[in-house]
């Protein structure tokens, strides 16, 4: 993990232009936007992305999934993330790259749990099926973004982008029916996973304010 947050620390840091512009001279331009994927499945994913000079720009972005059920699934997701982004031509035009890092209060049923099959805890646990499982907790996540931002119209801009990385879960587990734990632990509380996975991405519909 700390490899990680040095690895990306040191990448984001190597995109520096060996001359800077000032930044007095360069307009800030600020946007709010909203991801079309999301929006016709009832979930929010919108966010705020502000000029720092001609190249770089912050976002900040909220994810709310409020599915006590989706197609038969726990998907429940509140999350809150932070961008820090690169433009290789400038800001709000083309292609970006950039550092991403995120939190999540969850509460889902994992993807290696949709299947029927048996799942056992422990050797002397009870044998239960994975699709009556869930998850409860909490995720933290570091990763990197790409993307691709384009002007649409007269202050609209279509922002194509996916971001992956590190998920750090901590958890307990539930049975759907019975209300029970299936991950009795008496070492610890919560379960842990540590998973690399796509996290974020879709089509942000962006709108400039200033």
């Amino acid at each position: 993990m700390r490899k990680l947050i040095f690895a990306l620390a040191v990448a984001f840091t190597s995109l520096l232009p060996a001359q800077t512009v000032d930044s007095s001279t360069v307009p800030k331009k600020l946007y709010i936007k909203a991801n079309a994927l999301f929006l016709p499945v009832g979930m929010l994913n919108a966010g705020v992305e502000y000029q720092l000079n001609k190249r770089y720009t912050v976002q900040a972005e909220v994810f709310i999934s409020p599915w006590k059920s989706f197609m038969g699934k726990y998907a429940q997701v509140y999350m809150i993330g932070f961008d820090g982004r690169y433009y290789f031509d400038e800001a709000f035009k083309h292609w970006y790259v950039g550092a991403n890092i995120s939190a999540a209060r969850i509460k889902i049923q994992k993807y290696n749990y949709w299947g029927d099959e048996p799942f056992q805890y422990t050797e002397t646990s009870p044998v239960y099926t994975n699709s009556d499982l869930y998850q409860n907790g909490y995720s933290l996540m570091l990763g990197a973004v790409v993307g691709y931002q384009f002007q649409l119209a007269h202050n609209w801009n279509i922002d194509l982008f996916l971001g992956a990385g590190t998920v750090q879960s901590f958890y307990r587990g539930w049975h759907k029916e019975l209300g029970i734990r299936y991950d009795l632990d008496p070492t610890r509380d919560f379960n842990r996973s540590g998973e690399f996975l796509p996290y974020r991405g879709g089509v942000m519909i962006s709108y400039r304010l200033k």
